[in-house]
């Protein structure tokens, strides 16, 4: 959402300078839509259990390109379904699907866990639509609670085609043109150290994001992945939204520099 995002910024008195570090594209069908469907129509999975709304969209994408909508959107309604934070939560109640299960804020696997401990799952079937990713801590964990797991992973995080942006804004963010930088999701963190390391400048975008560069992280995920790279966020939402991120990169600017 950058033009959002940009749009928050400016109503701060900031001045947005939005880079994307990341493509979210379809992963092919290998012949694995078909029989998660009979199996979600069949009313086979006891539990289904989604991350994201682009999760969600793509598989109810899928259902249509395969003709296939209405029984799905029955067979949804029919199953009892798990959410990770609000945005699959949003995208299917526009269908008027039902959510048994949601995690509390900051809607990381640990609280989707949290929110599952209460559901028996042994023996049960259960679906997970990943994200970009698979996510390999919560299969493990379901996996452990001896649910038998289907799993659907129905697009991919990739680097932009283009990586130039990238490659300017590291040179950037280590020359000090770039006051403050704001990272959404744990795989912009990844993408951009990892454009940074094939430019052999790694080292010195460390030292410049714990240093002169303001960093903000929406969630403790995405706080988290920037730690594995040595770089500790200045500011942290108490509620992990766009939003209350950007406001409370406001409040840290003006508290620090008085601006």
């Amino acid at each position: 959402m950058p033009r959002e995002l940009a749009s928050l910024v400016e109503r701060y008195g900031g001045r947005p300078y939005s880079v994307p570090a990341l493509r979210e594209a379809p992963v092919p069908d290998a012949g694995t839509m078909e029989p998660f469907l009979n199996a979600l129509c069949d009313g086979r999975f006891s539990l289904v259990v989604f991350l994201t709304g682009a999760g969600v969209t793509a598989l109810l994408r899928e259902a249509e390109r395969l003709g296939r909508s209405a029984d799905t959107l029955d067979g949804l309604r029919r199953t009892a379904i798990a959410c990770r934070g609000p945005k699959p939560t949003a995208v299917l109640r526009r269908y008027d699907i039902p959510i048994q299960v949601s995690a509390a804020e900051p809607y990381t696997t640990a609280e989707l866990l949290d929110a599952l401990q209460a559901v028996n799952l042994v023996g049960t079937r259960v679906a997970i639509v990943h994200y970009g990713e698979r996510n390999e801590p919560l299969a493990t964990a379901l996996a452990a609670r001896s649910a038998d797991l289907d799993e659907l992973c129905l697009y991919e995080w990739l680097m932009p085609e283009n990586l130039g942006p990238l490659q300017t804004l590291v040179g950037e963010l280590i020359d000090g043109t770039v006051d403050a930088i704001a990272f959404t999701s744990q795989i912009q963190c990844r993408h951009l150290f990892q454009v940074a390391a094939d430019m052999a400048r790694s080292n010195a975008l460390i030292d410049a994001l714990t240093t002169h560069v303001v960093v903000a992280a929406i969630g403790p995920v995405c706080a988290a992945a920037l730690r594995t790279f040595g770089v500790v966020p200045r500011v942290q939402p108490a509620h992990p939204k766009m939003g209350p991120m950007i406001a409370a990169l406001a409040d840290y600017v003006e508290l620090t520099t008085g601006a």
